[in-house]
């Protein structure tokens, strides 16, 4: 019997990750009030049951005795029960966006106090020692549906280890910015641009063109070698610190041409090489 519980912030991605989760074959149950959990939980394991998975979502919207929860989950894995706790999480200002696009009224928003942004805060310490118990996090603020798609099947599918750590490699042009939750910068304007080729200039570092006459450059493959070395070195040592969401950043002048084909080129040579999750995006191309 594999149970998971599926909680963290409201607008995290819960709900699309039991969706995810009820695709491959988990029995899912949103909401559940908090007095049933207990119940719940003991008839998934009686005999005769032919659930073999199961996965129970909750959070501080179906129940204002969240800590009750708490209780009661702890007292089952002391009794021997076997769970799994799945945190999904976003960044403050990724969860007020969202709430804004949706217009919707975060559940701990009050007629006296309606700013989402309290509402988040509030609810974030209500959470801080489940997230402290999870088994997984999930960081959904960069993450595309599909890619999330990729993290559930990982875990609860092809069951692979997993660090909680996300990679997300970005390109971006420095003339635009550098990007403000970059936790690592990496300047490639040393490189010739092909912005003055004629037939590469309205190219980018998508199309065939523009990577073979970057990559053609001795220093292209020198300086992706040093980079992903030192990747390789730093990635257990976050892992090791707790950390769970780490954006590498590669810039060049206007973001089109070589942060974009040295963004793809350090995409596919980390790659399904270690117990990570791995995003890219590029920015500045239209």
């Amino acid at each position: 019997m594999r149970f998971v519980i599926v909680t963290g912030m409201s607008g995290g991605g819960k709900s699309t990750a039991m969706r995810m989760l009820e695709d491959v074959g988990f029995f899912c149950v949103d909401n559940l009030p908090v007095p049933l959990i207990e119940k719940f939980m003991e008839l998934l394991v009686m005999p005769g049951n032919e659930i073999s998975k199961a996965a129970l979502g909750l959070d501080v919207r179906a129940d204002q005795s969240f800590g009750d929860a708490m209780k009661i989950l702890d007292r089952m894995r002391q009794n021997g029960f076997i769970f799994e706790v799945l945190f999904m999480d976003a960044s403050d200002s990724t969860l007020v966006k969202r709430y804004k696009e949706s217009r919707r009224v975060h559940p701990l928003c009050t007629p006296e106090d309606s700013r989402v942004e309290h509402g988040i805060s509030k609810e974030r310490e209500i959470l801080t020692e489940m997230k402290k118990k999870a088994d997984y996090i999930i960081d959904t603020s960069k993450l595309l549906t599909r890619e999330l798609k990729e993290e559930i099947d990982r875990i609860f599918v092809k069951n692979g280890e997993y660090n909680n750590l996300i990679i997300s490699i970005m390109s971006f042009g420095f003339k635009h910015g550098i990007p403000a939750d970059a936790d690592l910068v990496f300047d490639v304007r040393f490189l010739p641009n092909p912005f003055y080729i004629d037939e590469l200039k309205y190219m980018t570092g998508n199309d065939k063109g523009v990577q073979e006459y970057v990559m053609g450059f001795p220093e292209a493959g020198q300086f992706m070698d040093k980079l992903e070395d030192m990747l390789r070195f730093l990635i257990p040592n976050y892992i090791k610190e707790g950390k769970y969401q780490l954006v590498v950043a590669i810039g060049c002048t206007g973001g089109k041409h070589r942060s974009v084909t040295l963004a793809n080129e350090l995409y596919k040579r980390m790659k399904d090489k270690g117990n990570y999750g791995l995003t890219i995006s590029h920015r500045d191309v239209k």
